[in-house]
């Protein structure tokens, strides 16, 4: 019995003097010419016309709110900000659908026999999943990307900055808020992967950031594209644990849908309910 103790006497004094001669991590730096902005730019715009549709399921985890929401929902997702989410959970089947076409929005709520429509504002799209954006926000992160913003077309005004703590190029574009940072992993070989994007106001605070993780190549009929198998959403300086998960379970890509796929009205029996944007 004496042995092991003289052992953890020891390992207890040492372990200060190996963690002090450990050299501390410190921020990345890049190792190679910095991008040009047009050149990043042009991966964004390149990869949102290869990608403008899917369809499949995914297993969604939701902490936000500090209550954990988790269901599988089948998704049908198309870049102009029309979507189709049916969330299903084991032993009870589907328990709500959302739908919208981009300007209006509905929600069938099958446990409680009601359909909630209105405005497609934010609020409401987070009905279901819990990403309070506008549907075209919500469908590129679906997508793998982020929506470039419209109101401020001049690329001259786009810059590249450099994050040595997570060792990405960002390509920094103005917005309404304030600015979109999308980052960007150098490789070896290809183009660099667009990895995260942050959204974040004029005084530099994160507004939201996703995290895309774990690509891999989905197919369609225009041909495969690579997509992220695992996205993290997060609200301000939150973590992602306490955000939302989004892990695909299958998809395909690009196929066309019909535009009934993405407006709902109520069964018989089921009251419609207008609900306003708070």
């Amino acid at each position: 019995m004496t042995a092991p103790r003289r052992l953890t006497r020891w390992s207890l004094f040492a372990l200060p003097l190996l963690l002090a001669a450990c050299p501390r991590q410190g921020p990345i730096a890049r190792a190679y010419p910095p991008p040009a902005p047009g050149e990043l730019r042009q991966l964004v715009t390149a990869r949102q016309r290869a990608v403008t549709s899917i369809n499949g399921s995914a297993r969604a985890t939701s902490w936000l709110g500090g209550d954990r929401v988790r269901a599988t929902v089948l998704l049908l997702v198309e870049r102009a900000g029309r979507l189709r989410l049916e969330a299903e959970v084991s032993l009870q089947g589907t328990v709500a659908i959302l739908a919208t076409d981009g300007q209006r929005f509905a929600l069938l709520d099958v446990r409680k026999n009601e359909l909630r429509r209105g405005p497609a504002c934010p609020a409401n799209i987070a009905s279901l999943i819990r990403i309070p954006l506008s549907p075209a926000e919500v469908a590129a992160i679906f997508l793998g990307d982020a929506k470039l913003p419209s109101a401020d077309g001049n690329r001259t005004n786009d810059a590249v900055d450099w994050d040595g703590n997570s060792g990405t190029d960002v390509l920094v574009v103005p917005s309404a808020a304030g600015h979109l940072r999308y980052h960007f992993r150098h490789r070896d070989t290809g183009a660099p992967l667009l990895v995260g994007v942050t959204s974040v106001d004029a005084a530099e605070h994160p507004i939201w950031r996703v995290a895309f993780e774990e690509f891999v190549d989905v197919s369609g009929p225009r041909g495969a594209v690579s997509l992220p198998q695992l996205i993290h959403y997060a609200e301000g300086m939150s973590s992602f644990d306490d955000g939302v998960e989004i892990k695909f379970k299958d998809r395909t890509a690009n196929e066309p849908s019909s535009p009934d796929a993405f407006t709902l009205t109520a069964p018989p029996g089921t009251p419609a309910i207008e609900v306003a944007c708070p």
